[in-house]
């Protein structure tokens, strides 16, 4: 199986995603592109390795000069495109998806993520795939072992982050990186910032011994050892580490969707400005909730990186992100970055040396529930025009798939990006009341 989607290419591999196809999407990359070097990186799977030196040897062959980063987080890639004057970037990851996936991301010249015209154009060489000769001069695959330190040392020095603050409070943080990218990345970092380290599952050997998204029920031993530990926060994130979950010193998750929430707070209490942030369609009412308490407010895009990106360009916004744990802060690079999430929810802490627990306590309570229903066993568009029917009382929004709002509570229905199913996301104040949006749906199956 293969996904072809605004988050690039995802596939079963080898019996999909294979070298072969990987020499095609190279011969592809290379058309497309203007003229300069490609920065390269992959995820921690144990199949990225050939992928990653079958691109590398294809690129070279068709007179690209190269940037091998190795093992590195997804936005790593990204910062590293965009503070040089690379003609893009390819991180080889399938982000969330299980181990027996891998897939390949696109970065323009800016940093940012191809957008859906970018891979329409690039899917469409593709399937043309013309045969290309090699160049009379090859070009060159320099590796860049200090890519990780450049990002690190960038997020330390963020204006919004108050380095010295969280240096003196010195925090106890317990780091489960998924034995993915950003097992020496966020462990890096951590110390940067002066805390006392404590790391799980930080091998970067692509053996996800926990599920692959940072979910609260994938992160028993998080929650374990920063109990253990008296630990003041936990941290979690996916195997490219664009996505950051948050544990507090209880040893509870407080769910993907509070990680930019917390993250956003603490960058209007630096700021001391009235922000407009961005987030999609799927993103807690939290953030909004929080934002108008002090001032501010939130647009919503598409949901996908690019759509949530294309809109902070558009209304000169600073500040964006997904609930799925992805923090966007415009003054690092354009790319969903853990390590800025962190960072910034470690500032929120120093701010006034309060726990992580009643911070999160101090915010806007909605609870969301996700849910998703196989393409192969209902129609789409028929689920769609059903839902209309039965939801007539509420404010709709076509953007992305359907979703209906009202003052407290939403529901979101939409075909996923990365998988074939549909996914069904709904939030209210209480937990039972977001069941019944979705049990609405699924009473159509």
């Amino acid at each position: 199986m293969i996904i072809r989607s605004i988050s690039g290419v995802r596939g079963l591999t080898p019996s999909h995603l294979n070298v072969d196809m990987l020499r095609v999407y190279a011969r592809a990359l290379h058309t497309y592109l203007e003229e300069g070097l490609v920065f390269l990186g992959r995820d921690s799977r144990p199949s990225g390795e050939e992928l990653l030196e079958v691109f590398t040897d294809e690129l070279v062959r068709l007179g690209r000069d190269i940037i091998v980063c190795g093992i590195v987080p997804t936005p790593t890639v990204q910062f590293m495109v965009e503070r040089s004057e690379a003609a893009g970037g390819v991180i080889i990851t399938a982000s969330h998806n299980p181990i027996e996936w891998n897939g390949i991301k696109f970065v323009r010249s800016d940093g940012t993520f191809f957008t859906s015209e970018d891979c329409q154009t690039l899917f469409d060489l593709v399937d043309n795939d013309n045969p290309i000769k090699d160049n009379k001069q090859p070009g060159m695959a320099f590796p860049d072992q200090n890519s990780i330190l450049k990002h690190s040392i960038k997020t330390v020095e963020l204006s919004c982050i108050n380095a010295k603050a969280i240096r003196d409070s010195k925090f106890k943080v317990v780091i489960d990186a998924v034995n993915g990218a950003g097992s020496s990345a966020l462990p890096m970092l951590l110390e940067q910032l002066g805390c006392d380290v404590i790391k799980i599952f930080c091998e970067e050997n692509g053996q996800f011994d926990r599920g692959t998204e940072p979910l609260p029920h994938h992160l028993d031993l998080l929650q374990k050892t920063v109990l253990e530990n008296n630990a003041d926060v936990g941290f979690a994130v996916d195997p490219d580490a664009d996505r950051l979950a948050v544990v507090n010193e209880k040893g509870k998750p407080l769910g993907e969707e509070y990680t930019l929430v917390i993250a956003a707070e603490g960058y209007i209490r630096s700021k001391q400005s009235k922000e407009t942030f961005v987030t999609n369609l799927s993103t807690s009412l939290a953030l909004d909730k929080m934002a108008e308490l002090h001032g501010c407010s939130v647009k919503r895009a598409a949901v996908g990186e690019i759509n949530v990106v294309q809109k902070m360009l558009e209304i000169g916004s600073e500040l964006g992100g997904e609930g799925n744990g992805g923090v966007i802060l415009k003054e690092a690079h354009l790319g969903r970055d853990s390590l800025v999430g962190v960072a910034m929810v470690l500032n929120r802490m120093s701010q006034d040396r309060t726990p992580i627990s009643k911070i999160h306590e101090s915010l806007p309570q909605f609870y969301m529930v996700k849910d998703k229903i196989d393409l192969d066993k209902v129609d789409k568009d028929t689920v769609m025009k059903q839902a209309l029917n039965i939801f007539k009382d509420a404010n709709v929004n076509k953007i992305d798939g359907l979703k209906f709002s009202w003052d407290d509570r939403w529901i979101h229905l939409r075909g996923s990006n990365t998988e074939p199913i549909l996914r069904i996301y709904a939030e209210a104040p209480t937990k039972s009341d977001a069941q019944l949006l979705v049990d609405r749906i699924k009473t159509l199956m």
